[in-house]
């Protein structure tokens, strides 16, 4: 069993007026086989989690520690931890002009696993990949993310994690932008990479609406850069009756 722990995680980010510190100890722990939800407010650090955890270089990490199986992630490159397991989905995919998505995810997938995958195999697991995302074959030959619509890139972002295969995938708002038809498509790509039994998922999210498709086990409330209240899927319910209100009040009588 594979494990991503997350232990009283503090992060600032530099601004024009000096440092801003945006997570204040963050407790978290995400297993194999384990779909974790975070709920929250705008501003409330949801998306540093993700890109701390990822090593995005704008974000500081004061104090705290993450691991992947014991082994520390912060002293990692970006490259090494996705070696390590790890998969990030952003919530606004970065366009890539000039460079294929064919040798975008070949390159990636030979970096993660150390050789190159064999040509035969690996075109029919991408045509198969980009085909149960309902993206056209002719896709694979566009620039990344250029010219693609929300939707597309969305939906790109999780066929490359069904071919990267991590243990555990982080997802920033992946819901975010997408109509009905392609929140339904991208819920079904993610419950297959958990389905497998042995992947993790971190989803983070403002709806309650992707729970719907992709069941979480675990909900936690993020507010003002840390967990206010965490439980089962029923919290999201609750989160959807009644907002984020009384943990704002909370937080800021504290």
């Amino acid at each position: 069993m594979a494990t991503l722990e997350i232990k009283d995680l503090h992060v600032q980010v530099e601004t024009e007026s000096g440092p801003k510190p945006i997570l204040n100890g963050v407790d978290l722990t995400i297993r194999s086989g384990e779909t974790h939800a975070i709920m929250g407010p705008n501003g409330s650090g949801k998306s540093t989690l993700a890109y701390s955890i990822a090593g995005h270089p704008k974000y500081q990490v004061t104090s705290g520690s993450v691991s992947l199986d014991g082994e520390d992630l912060l002293e990692m490159t970006v490259d090494e931890r996705a070696r390590a397991g790890l998969f990030l989905a952003m919530q606004y995919p970065v366009e890539v002009p000039g460079v294929s998505v064919a040798n975008f995810l070949r390159t990636a997938k030979t970096a993660i696993d150390g050789e190159a995958p064999k040509i035969r195999t690996w075109v029919k697991d991408v045509t198969t990949a980009m085909e149960k995302m309902q993206l056209d074959s002719s896709f694979v030959q566009r620039s990344v993310n250029e010219g693609f619509s929300g939707g597309e890139k969305k939906r790109a972002e999780i066929a490359q994690l069904e071919l990267l295969n991590p243990k555990f995938a982080v997802l920033d708002e992946t819901d975010s932008g997408l109509d009905i038809d392609a929140l339904r498509v991208v819920s079904d790509g993610v419950n297959r990479f958990t389905g497998q039994g042995d992947r993790g998922v971190l989803l983070i999210t403002h709806y309650t609406r992707i729970l719907r498709y992709i069941k979480p086990d675990f909900v936690h409330v993020f507010v003002r850069g840390k967990v206010a209240e965490q439980g089962g899927p029923e919290l999201a319910e609750r989160l959807e009756a009644e907002g984020y209100d009384r943990y704002l009040r909370e937080s800021a009588g504290a």
